[in-house]
């Protein structure tokens, strides 16, 4: 078998041949890369809504559970509560107002409005008292000031200061408590803010 002898030119040739074969392999590779990406994207798309629906399913649970077991422990407090409202939903386009409440509790001339969040924090709690600045808003546009109104956030996890940042802003807070819910124990100069 004879050796071929490279010259200047079949180098050049072997180098642009090599070059060509390897742009495609890149092309190739890019493309594959670009699948496999849209695909990812896709998965976590599907895994992010079904965490989502989750955490909204668990979210509806822990209201209902939480409004079926408070009506009595607010009556223990003096409160003359008998039903409730879940997930009222307010608005009023000429104030530029609008909100959603998870619970209101009525007693007549009180009602008490409860945002209930899966994990409590104080940025929940800080959401809970815009919504009720609002909803004295809309309640005295709509109806007048005639009913009152006072607050309290749940939780079926509290996280950090979120209990006594509530306190210190007059709402109650509430807690999953084994199979049952229960108000947390208020300071002694604890005052319900009213609205």
């Amino acid at each position: 078998m004879a050796e071929q002898q490279l010259t200047h030119e079949s180098v050049l040739e072997l180098i642009r041949e090599n070059s060509r074969k390897g742009s495609r392999e890149i092309q190739k590779m890019r493309r594959l890369m670009q699948e496999r990406d849209a695909e990812y994207d896709r998965r976590m798309k599907e895994t992010n809504k079904k965490i989502s629906d989750l955490g909204s399913r668990i979210g509806d649970i822990v209201e209902h559970m939480l409004g079926a077991r408070i009506l009595d422990k607010f009556q223990n407090l003096g409160y003359a509560v008998d039903d409730y409202t879940r997930n009222h939903s307010f608005r009023m386009s000429k104030l530029g107002i609008e909100g959603e409440v998870d619970l209101i509790l009525h007693d007549g001339d009180t009602d008490i409005l409860i945002e209930v969040k899966t994990t409590l924090d104080t940025a929940g709690v800080r959401q809970h008292l815009e919504t009720l600045e609002k909803y004295r808003t809309y309640a005295n546009a709509r109806w007048g000031g005639a009913t009152r109104y006072i607050g309290a956030v749940a939780g079926a996890v509290v996280e950090g200061e979120a209990i006594d940042f509530a306190h210190a802003n007059g709402l109650y807070t509430i807690i999953q408590s084994g199979e049952g819910v229960e108000i947390v124990e208020v300071p002694k100069d604890f005052q319900a803010k009213v609205w």
